[in-house]
């Protein structure tokens, strides 16, 4: 019979050691977050100088930026504050709502397929949009307001199935893929019937297109993004703690359910209005959480903001390619990063498989 052996005891200046490694892994993981964050931002602020002076009139690069602003001659400014900003602010702002909302949904569900374009929100969304066109009559401000709806309507759909059932996530994602791929027949259905004037105008939404956008949806939707967006990022010290299992939020004096609950309706409306203000642009949600998470390791607070700079860096570069570099002008943005995003996706479900049969 062997001797017991004594457990081994760690000395004061490991434990030290160990901590003061903790420490500067996280000062270097935060540092690499805000250098990627002003990386980013100059990124964006050249690229809004590109859109600004890209057209069929030509401006300079900082006449463009200082035109933004008011300064300049006044043909410059009209181009540039009535034409081209509305569609520059728009894919900003919708691009960093949809990809909040997806690393929001992917990290509440704990599934990497689990984005508000993919499990039918904004199909729901945009079935909402797309009755108030059929209407016609009904002011511009209600447009978000039934795309909220719509969004709302399915997400309750979608915890209603789980609810009864007890579904695994990922059967769930499952379900809201055929909820989503319903409601965009649905939607074309809608579209056949309109008259020919309207048929035009839905279609080009539905496809993802910031063409046409105006101050008046800029400042109702906009606005309402930013303070939805305010909400979530005042919010994230409940997802860090809902990061370390029911238990233990439950026992930090957080209900698990509710704070959960609560964060998902604030995702569902995020990506709601940006289908409002530029149309069901798909897979932004998706692919920009997985890119960040790769550039910058682990979500914390910090990775929040780089990802809705870079979610709207990648709707904003989508944008222009489709209206300067592609050989068909005129296509939506949606065009492009469906084309990106549809082997990311499938790539991810391949995965996924893989791990199940592991």
């Amino acid at each position: 019979m062997s001797a017991p052996v004594a457990p081994v005891r760690r000395t004061d200046r490991e434990d030290h050691r160990d901590r003061d490694d903790s420490v500067s892994a996280l000062t270097i993981a935060r540092r690499r977050t805000l250098a990627l964050c002003a990386a980013c931002l100059a990124l964006l602020v050249a690229l809004v100088g590109v859109a600004l002076s890209t057209g069929q009139f030509h401006i300079p690069f900082f006449d463009a930026l200082r035109a933004l602003f008011g300064a300049g001659d006044s043909a410059t400014v009209l181009v540039v504050q009535q034409f081209r900003a509305p569609r520059v602010i728009a894919a900003l702002v919708a691009g960093a709502a949809l990809a909040v909302a997806g690393s929001m949904t992917q990290r509440l569900l704990r599934n990497p397929l689990a984005s508000p374009d993919v499990i039918g929100v904004t199909g729901g969304a945009s079935v909402g949009a797309v009755l108030v066109l059929a209407v016609g009559s009904v002011p511009a401000a209600f447009t978000p307001v039934a795309a909220v709806a719509g969004g709302l309507l399915v997400a309750a759909l979608l915890g209603a199935s789980a609810w009864r059932s007890r579904v695994s996530v990922t059967r769930l994602v499952l379900v809201g893929v055929a909820i989503q791929q319903g409601l965009a027949a649905v939607v074309n259905l809608m579209i056949v019937r309109f008259p020919e004037e309207l048929a035009g105008q839905a279609l080009q939404w539905t496809s993802g297109s910031l063409y046409g956008r105006t101050w008046a949806e800029i400042w109702i939707a906009g606005g309402a993004i930013v303070v939805v967006g305010a909400g979530a990022a005042l919010m994230q010290r409940h997802v860090a703690v809902l990061d370390l299992g029911d238990e233990s939020a439950g026992g930090l004096g957080l209900d698990p359910r509710r704070s959960r609950l609560g964060l998902l309706l604030l995702a569902v409306v995020l990506a709601s209005l940006a289908a409002a203000l530029a149309g069901p642009v798909g897979f932004v949600a998706l692919v920009v959480p997985h890119i960040v998470r790769r550039l910058a390791g682990p979500p914390t607070a910090a990775t929040l903001a780089l990802t809705a700079l870079t979610g709207a860096l990648l709707l904003l570069a989508a944008d222009y390619v489709a209206l300067n570099l592609l050989p068909i002008r005129g296509l939506p943005a949606g065009t492009v990063t469906a084309t990106l995003g549809a082997p990311w996706l499938l790539w991810l479900m391949a995965r996924s498989q893989r791990r199940n049969l592991t």
